[in-house]
């Protein structure tokens, strides 16, 4: 192949991995002679974009319904959240959180962004607040940005970097800023932002009611939570990336963006053992495409519930753009499942 083929062939590679925003660390990289001179010249690009625009003042109290960023210095980096406030919104009422983590290689305006996950449509239907951190990056924009998540993912994971104080600290902040119910705190992610919310449930049980991962499997190197958690998990039974039965996923990057995933079964069973549940499910939804499956009689009162696709790959089920080769799910909507399951909480 001459060298010309060769750039081309690797500059559309690049251009791929640039548009594979739900999960673009998954994505492979350039190869070739010119790898090396494409990635400096997109890594310079990066540095070059600025900062999202933020609010000024951090402690001000938010009275209004919107969309609001904020940026504040956390263990010598700037790091950052958006929030989303619904209409609905009063300052006299205690109003429920969720927070919402994007995947790996993503960004928080990636996860806000309607399209892609439909989060900000529930949030001004139920009334609950939406908070979006945005992961570690190296780049001022906040993107390509990853979690911390244990045993995933890419540099937060490979920096150590103390992601759960990160989260501690915006939940002190956005309880400043709104009148936030404290006892109907809870977390949700799409793949590594879904493997960090087992993350907090293992290590921030005093705060989070309940948590629903979205193709993104417990990755937790240590978990004594405090007290029990209640515990959804939405999975694609074809999910290339994060496989149903664990492993490597056929279309992960090698290096050290992804990990050894824990299978789906063991994910579950090792919350079933930890919330001491009974070990044999209920059925609670059967139709075509999907079923749920529901562990009772906990410890705490709490619940574990799986939700499984036939389809959709590594996709949220019901959003309504496409990732990959297929379209997400449509049997259910994982915003209508967890939102079912955070309000019985």
């Amino acid at each position: 192949m001459n060298t010309f083929l060769v750039a081309v062939r690797a500059a559309t590679v690049l251009n791929c991995c640039l548009l594979c925003m739900a999960e673009p660390g998954f994505a492979q990289e350039p190869q070739g002679p010119f790898r090396k001179i494409l990635k400096e010249r997109f890594l310079k690009k990066q540095q070059d974009l600025p900062a999202p625009a933020t609010d000024s003042d951090i402690n001000a109290r938010i009275s209004k319904p919107g969309d609001y960023n904020f940026s504040f210095e956390y263990g010598g980096v700037s790091r950052m959240y958006r929030i989303h406030v619904p209409p609905s919104y009063r300052v006299t009422n205690p109003t429920p959180l969720l927070v919402s983590f994007h995947g790996g290689g993503a960004s928080m305006e990636y996860q806000a962004t309607d399209k892609n996950y439909g989060q900000i449509s529930k949030s001004d239907k139920e009334g609950f607040v939406l908070v979006f951190p945005n992961g570690y990056s190296k780049f001022r924009s906040g993107k390509f940005a990853t979690w911390n998540a244990g045993t995933c993912c890419g540099p937060a994971r490979d920096e150590k970097v103390d992601d759960v104080g990160f989260v501690k600290q915006v939940i002190e902040n956005v309880s400043g800023q709104l009148n936030i119910d404290q006892n109907r705190i809870f977390a949700t992610g799409m793949s590594n932002g879904g493997m960090f919310a087992y993350r907090l449930a293992c290590e921030m049980s005093d705060t989070f009611k309940a948590i629903a991962s979205v193709a993104g499997p417990d990755g937790t190197m240590s978990c004594t939570p405090k007290k029990p958690v209640s515990i959804l998990h939405i999975h694609a039974r074809n999910d290339d990336h994060a496989q149903f039965e664990g492993g490597s996923g056929k279309k992960s990057m090698p290096g050290s963006l992804v990990t050894q995933f824990t299978s789906v079964s063991q994910t579950i069973s090792n919350w079933v053992k930890r919330n001491e549940c009974n070990t044999a499910p209920k059925r609670v939804l059967d139709k075509p495409g999907a079923y749920c499956d529901e562990y009772t009689q906990c410890k705490g009162n709490v619940e574990v519930e799986l939700c499984v696709t036939a389809s959709g790959g590594h996709s949220w089920p019901g959003a309504e753009k496409s990732r990959g080769d297929e379209p997400p799910s449509t049997a259910i909507s994982a915003n209508d499942v967890m939102w079912e399951f955070f309000k019985s909480r």
